[in-house]
C-alpha cells in the first residue's frame, strides 16, 4: 500500500531533522526560532485567500502544516509528545466543544438532541471555553482565570483589541451603537491632538493607544474585522504609490526628485483613474 501523503511529509520532517544526514539548518532550529515562519506562514494562507487564488492556498496551507509538523518534530525528539497527539488533541477539543452535534464518541447526535438556536449553541460554547480557561488557571497553566483570560498576547494587536473588546462586550461592557463609538475615536483624537501641542511623547504613545483600541472597537460595531480591514487598506496604498510612482516615472521623474506637491497631484490622478 502507498504510504498516506501526511505519513510521507512526517518521515520527510523527521529525516530533514536527522543529525547526521538531515539538513543542517533544519537541525538547528527550534521552536521559537521557527515560530516567525509559522506566523508569516499564516498570513500567506490569509493573503491566498483573498486573492482567490486556489493553487497558491493549497501551497500555502502546505507551507502551514509542514510547520506543524515541524514543530511537533522537534517535540517527538525530546519525548514531549508527537504528531499524532496533536490531531488527537484536536479532535477531542472539536468533540467537547460541540456537544449539539456529536456524543462522547464523535458520532452524530440523533435529531431530536440536536439543539438548533444559534444564540443557545453560541452561549453553551462560551460555557465551555470560560470552563476549560478555569481549570487550564486551576492547573497553574495560565494566568488567573476572568472574564479577560486566555485572550493570547502573540495575537497582532489590533487582532487582539478586538477580541478584548469583544469578550467585554459579551459581558455587557461596551457602547450601545456604533455612533457613539465614532464619538469616542473622535474624543480620543482630540487627546492625541492635546499631547502632541503639548510635546509629551509619553502621552501621545498612549493616547494614539487608546485611539487605535476605539477604532478597533468601532470596526466591531460596524462589522469590519480590523485586521483585514487595515490590510486591505495597506494594499490599496501600496497599489495606490506604486501606480503613483510609476506615473512620474513615465514623465521622466523619480520620486526622490520630485516635491511632495507634485506627488500629491499624481497620487489624485491614480485615484481618478480607479474611479473611472
Amino acid at each position: 500500500m502507498d504510504e498516506a501523503p501526511i505519513d510521507r511529509l512526517l518521515t520527510l520532517m523527521a529525516r530533514l531533522r536527522d543529525s547526521e544526514r538531515g539538513c543542517a539548518w533544519d537541525v538547528q532550529q527550534s521552536y521559537a526560532s521557527i515560530v516567525p515562519y509559522t506566523i508569516e506562514e499564516a498570513y500567506e494562507v490569509a493573503d491566498a485567500v483573498e486573492r482567490g487564488d486556489r493553487a497558491d492556498l493549497r501551497d500555502e496551507l502546505g507551507d502551514l502544516l509542514l510547520q506543524v509538523v515541524f514543530q511537533a518534530r522537534i517535540a517527538e525528539e525530546e519525548g514531549a509528545f508527537r504528531f499524532a497527539d496533536v490531531a488527537e488533541a484536536i479532535c477531542a477539543k472539536l468533540i467537547r466543544r460541540h456537544p449539539h452535534v456529536f456524543d462522547a464518541s464523535g458520532d452524530f447526535l440523533p435529531p431530536e438532541r440536536r439543539p438548533t438556536d444559534p444564540a443557545a449553541i453560541k452561549a453553551a460554547w462560551e460555557t465551555i471555553k470560560a470552563r476549560e480557561r478555569a481549570e487550564k488557571a486551576a492547573a497553574g497553566k495560565t494566568e488567573a482565570a476572568g472574564p479577560l483570560a486566555g485572550v493570547s498576547r502573540a495575537l497582532p494587536a489590533l487582532a487582539r483589541a478586538d477580541r478584548i473588546s469583544k469578550r467585554a462586550a459579551g459581558v455587557g461592557f461596551d457602547w450601545p451603537d456604533a455612533a457613539q463609538v465614532l464619538a469616542k475615536v473622535r474624543e480620543e483624537t482630540d487627546e492625541v491632538e492635546e499631547s502632541l501641542e503639548k510635546g509629551e511623547p509619553e502621552a501621545v504613545f498612549e493616547e494614539i493607544g487608546d485611539l487605535l483600541f476605539s477604532v478597533a472597537n468601532l470596526a466591531r460595531h460596524a462589522g469590519v474585522d480590523p485586521e483585514e480591514a487595515l490590510r486591505r487598506g495597506t494594499l490599496k496604498f501600496e497599489r495606490r504609490f506604486t501606480a503613483m510612482a510609476a506615473r512620474l516615472a513615465a514623465e521622466g521623474h523619480t520620486l526622490e526628485d520630485t516635491a511632495l506637491p507634485a506627488m500629491e497631484a499624481a497620487w489624485q490622478a491614480v485615484k481618478r483613474d480607479e474611479k473611472t
